[in-house]
C-alpha cells in the first residue's frame, strides 16, 4: 500500500515537473508590428522634430533602438518577401512588385508553426491571399483601404468592416489575444499595419488636429541634385510635380477642373474615389467639414502662388496627412503594449517594431523611398525582450530586415534553413558586437516603373555607401556617411578616396558572390521586363 502511495506520488511529481519545464517557460512570444512606409525620421525615439510617438519610443526606452537598420530593396511587397524568406529578393523570386512571390518559398512562419507555435496575421500582407504558416489571418487584399476595408479571412471569406482601418486592424489583434490564444502554446503575431501607406487619410480624430499644424521644412526640400549622378536628376518622387493633387494633397476632383490643374498621374482622381469615395455619408460629412474649407482656401490661394509656395504648400499638406496616420499606429500600439502589460505576458514576450523600408519626408524635394540613399534605405527598428535586452540600448551595427526571420527562429529555438541568408541578432540584444558583419548588400529592380529610379545595387557600410547604377547608365557614386550624413556630395571621382573605393569594389564583389547575385541575375530580371513589354527596346 505504502508503495503503491509513492508511486503516485511519484508519477503527480513528474506531471508537475513536466507542466513547469525550463523549455516551455524559455519559448518566448513573439509580437511582429510592422507600419508601411513608416520613416525612423517620425518616430521620436529617433527624431522628435516631426511627431511625437510615446507608445512607439516605449520599446525603445524598455529595449534597443537600432539606428542603423536597414532593407535590402526598398519597396513594399519584395521587402516583405524578404522578411519572410530570410532571403535576398533574387532568390525569392520578388523582386519587384510587378511579378509574383514564389509561393514555393518557405517562410519562417511556417516553421514556428510546425515547431508548437500559435501564429496569426491582421493587417496588411500586400501579396497573395493565403499567407503559409498561420492558424489565422484577416488579411487587406493588396493596398487595401483606410475607411471600411475589406478583408480577406481564412475562416469567412471577404468581409468589409465598419471603421478606420488602424483601429480595426488592432482591435482584431487585440480580440485575438485577449480570446483565441491557447494558452498553451506560445504565440506568433504578426500585427501589420496599412497607414502610413500613400493616400494618407487619417483618422477623423487626428486629421481635426494635424490638419491645423505646421511641420518644419527639411533643408533639402529645394535640393537641385548637384554633386549627384543622372539617377537622382530623373527620379519622379518631387513633391510639387509628382506627387498627386486629389489622391494625395486632397484637392477635390472639381476643384482641380475649376482651377485647370491636370492629373498629376492617371489615377489622380481615381485615388481619391477609390480612398475618400469609400467613406459613409457620416464619415464623409466629418471629413469634408474639414477638408472642404482647406480646397476654399486653396482655390482663393492657388492664382497667386509662386511654384515655391506651390511646394511648401504641398509639404505642409503631405506631413499633415502623412503623420496624423502614424497618430493611430501609435495608439494601436499603445493598446497593444497595455495588453501584454495587464495579461502578465509582457514578461515572456518579444516585442519587435519596424517598417517594410523607409520614406522620403521632403527630403530631397521627394516623398516615396526605392533608392540606398538613407532616408529609403534605412528603416526604424526597436526590439523589446525583458531579461535579454538592456532596457534605453541603441546599437549602430549594419542591421537588415534581411536578418528578421534568422532571428526569431532562434528565439523560438527553431533551427533556419541552410538558404537563409541572414544574421541572428540575439548577441547583438545581449551587447555582443564581436565578429558581426561590417557591410550590407543592396539590390533595387523596379525600373522602368512608377517613379523611375534607376536599377543599383550597392555596399553600405557605417561609414560609407558605394552604388553602381546600371541598365541604361553605367554610374557610381560613393558617400561619406560621417561626413556627409545628407549624402549631398558624390565624392566617387575624388581621389582622396581611391583607396575607400578599390577596398568597397572588392567587398561589394565579395557580397554579391556570398548572397548569390551575378551580372547574369542582372540580365535576367531585364529580360523579364522585356517579355512583359514593360522595356520595348
Amino acid at each position: 500500500m505504502k508503495q503503491t502511495k509513492y508511486t503516485f506520488l511519484f508519477i503527480a511529481l513528474l506531471l508537475l515537473g513536466q507542466s513547469c519545464s525550463p523549455e516551455k517557460k524559455q519559448r518566448p512570444n513573439i509580437l511582429f508590428i510592422m507600419a508601411d512606409d513608416h520613416a525612423y525620421q517620425a518616430i521620436s525615439a529617433y527624431d522628435s522634430t516631426l511627431i511625437q510617438t510615446p507608445n512607439i519610443d516605449r520599446i525603445a526606452d524598455e529595449g534597443m533602438l537600432f539606428t542603423n537598420a536597414c532593407v535590402t530593396n526598398s519597396i513594399c511587397a519584395p521587402s516583405r518577401a524578404v522578411i519572410l524568406t530570410g532571403k535576398h529578393s533574387h532568390l525569392n523570386g520578388k523582386v519587384d512588385n510587378v511579378f509574383p512571390f514564389d509561393t514555393t518559398q518557405m517562410t519562417f512562419p511556417q516553421l514556428l508553426q510546425e515547431n508548437g507555435y500559435q501564429t496569426a496575421m491582421f493587417g496588411k500582407l500586400h501579396f497573395g491571399n493565403n499567407p503559409k504558416g498561420f492558424d489565422e489571418f484577416q488579411i487587406l487584399p493588396g493596398q487595401g483601404r483606410y475607411y471600411n476595408p475589406e478583408f480577406i479571412t481564412k475562416k469567412e471569406g471577404k468581409k468589409t468592416i465598419k471603421g478606420y482601418v488602424t483601429d480595426i486592424i488592432t482591435d482584431l489583434t487585440l480580440n485575438w489575444m485577449q480570446n483565441e490564444r491557447d494558452e498553451d502554446k506560445p504565440f506568433f503575431m504578426a500585427y501589420l499595419h496599412k497607414a502610413p501607406h500613400r493616400e494618407w487619410l487619417p483618422a477623423e480624430r487626428h486629421y481635426k488636429d494635424f490638419t491645423k499644424r505646421t511641420f518644419k521644412e527639411p533643408e533639402t526640400l529645394f535640393d537641385d541634385y548637384s554633386g549627384r549622378g543622372s539617377a537622382a536628376h530623373q527620379a519622379e518622387m518631387n513633391l510639387l510635380t509628382h506627387m498627386n493633387w486629389a489622391g494625395d494633397s486632397k484637392i477635390y476632383p472639381d476643384v482641380m477642373d475649376q482651377l485647370g490643374i491636370p492629373e498629376t498621374a492617371g489615377w489622380d482622381k481615381g485615388a481619391f474615389d477609390r480612398e475618400v469615395g469609400a467613406m459613409n455619408a457620416e464619415q464623409r460629412a466629418a471629413w469634408d467639414k474639414v477638408y472642404g474649407p482647406i480646397n476654399e482656401d486653396f482655390i482663393k490661394a492657388y492664382p497667386s502662388m509662386s511654384q515655391e509656395d506651390k511646394m511648401k504648400w504641398r509639404y505642409q499638406r503631405y506631413m499633415q496627412d502623412y503623420l496624423g496616420s502614424i497618430a493611430s499606429v501609435d495608439e494601436g500600439v499603445g493598446k497593444v503594449l497595455d495588453y501584454l502589460e495587464e495579461s502578465g505576458l509582457a514578461e515572456n514576450t518579444i516585442v519587435i517594431y519596424t517598417s517594410d523600408q523607409g520614406f522620403y519626408l521632403g527630403e530631397h524635394g521627394w516623398f516615396d523611398k526605392r533608392f540606398i540613399y538613407n532616408e529609403s534605405f534605412k528603416t526604424p527598428l526597436l526590439v523589446k525582450w525583458p531579461g535579454t535586452i538592456k532596457a534605453g540600448s541603441v546599437n549602430t551595427q549594419m542591421v537588415q530586415n534581411l536578418d528578421f526571420a534568422q532571428t526569431i527562429l532562434a528565439a523560438a529555438g527553431v533551427t533556419a534553413p541552410a538558404d537563409m541568408q541572414g544574421e541572428n541578432l540575439i548577441p547583438l540584444f545581449k551587447g555582443e558586437t564581436e565578429n558581426f558583419r561590417e557591410a550590407v548588400y543592396y539590390h533595387y529592380y523596379e525600373y522602368p516603373g512608377i517613379h523611375m529610379v534607376k536599377r543599383h545595387y550597392g555596399i553600405v557600410t557605417e561609414d560609407y555607401k558605394l552604388a553602381h547604377f546600371y541598365y541604361d547608365v553605367d554610374e557610381w557614386e560613393l558617400y561619406d556617411r560621417k561626413k556627409d550624413p545628407k549624402e549631398l556630395k558624390n565624392v566617387y571621382n575624388d581621389p582622396a578616396y581611391a583607396d575607400v573605393i578599390s577596398k568597397l569594389k572588392n567587398n561589394l564583389t565579395d557580397l554579391r558572390i556570398q548572397y548569390k547575385d551575378s551580372q547574369e541575375l542582372d540580365e535576367a530580371y531585364i529580360e523579364k521586363y522585356r517579355e512583359k513589354g514593360i522595356i520595348t527596346e
